[in-house]
């Protein structure tokens, strides 16, 4: 097909609304978010992938407020945790945090929800069934 033709048909399908960036950026954050945990520079990565616009790119993360973002973050690291339970504290703690740093969230923060929910645990009283 020659590209005066695609170019044509392309710019119809965006009059129309049917080639939608932002659109569809914001449907990825959202969806990437809820349901990968993916944040930051993660979340960047994927739409740069998928070939968005930095800008675009931006303005569609700015839906994930950073409340949000802390929930998230706490619901993976509380995942993990179960899931490692009876391992060692030093093993449980790396293992989470570097989910999370893999998700997009930065190392500080992945290290202070982590340290946070452990001691958390630490300080609940242990059944004696």
């Amino acid at each position: 097909m020659p590209p005066q033709v695609i170019d044509k048909v392309l710019d119809r399908f965006v009059e129309v609304g049917l080639v939608d960036d932002q659109a569809y950026a914001e449907m990825l954050v959202r969806t990437r978010h809820s349901e990968r945990g993916l944040t930051g520079p993660a979340l960047a990565a994927e739409l740069r992938r998928r070939g968005i616009d930095d800008q675009v790119a931006a303005s569609a993360m700015e839906q994930i407020s950073a409340e949000g973002q802390t929930e998230r973050a706490e619901a993976l690291a509380l995942k993990k945790l179960s899931s490692t339970r009876g391992l060692d504290y030093q093993v449980r703690l790396r293992r989470t945090v570097s989910l999370l740093t893999r998700k997009g969230y930065s190392s500080g923060q992945a290290l202070e929800i982590t340290r946070r929910l452990l001691d958390q645990e630490e300080a609940e009283p242990t059944s004696t069934w």
